[in-house]
């Protein structure tokens, strides 16, 4: 079974940084596209950044030149570094990836996100 799991949410100041990890496990043949998406409060799920296998990039213009969007393909890991936080950028953090498994065919999967909260 496939599974993708999140880390490195939490409280931060206007300004500070954070780095998103996400890792993804199960019997696993390739992967193809990763990704962040965030959905704040009130609002609807939203692109954050994307990376293909071979490092070409992505980025909603929210991001641009504040997050950066990296990825380790031998640990099937994406990050995602925040930079010069703001306190829009509060929201609840999905990671996303194109997999296809062991058994099956391609399939978008989704963590289960992770909180990152920008406040003074």
């Amino acid at each position: 079974q496939v599974q993708l799991g999140e880390s490195g949410g939490g409280l931060v100041e206007p300004g500070g940084s954070l780095t998103l990890s996400c890792a993804a496990s199960g019997s696993i043949v390739t992967i193809n596209r990763m990704g962040w998406y965030r959905q704040a409060p009130g609002k609807e799920r939203e692109l954050v950044a994307t990376i293909t296998p071979v490092g070409y990039t992505n980025y909603a213009d929210a991001g641009k030149g504040r997050f950066t969007i990296s990825r380790d393909n031998a640990k099937k890991t994406v990050y995602l570094q925040m930079n010069s936080l703001k306190l829009d950028d509060t929201a609840v953090y999905y990671c996303n990836a194109d997999i296809l498994p062991n058994r099956g065919s391609w399939y978008s999967y989704w963590g289960q996100g992770t909180q990152v909260t920008v406040s003074s």
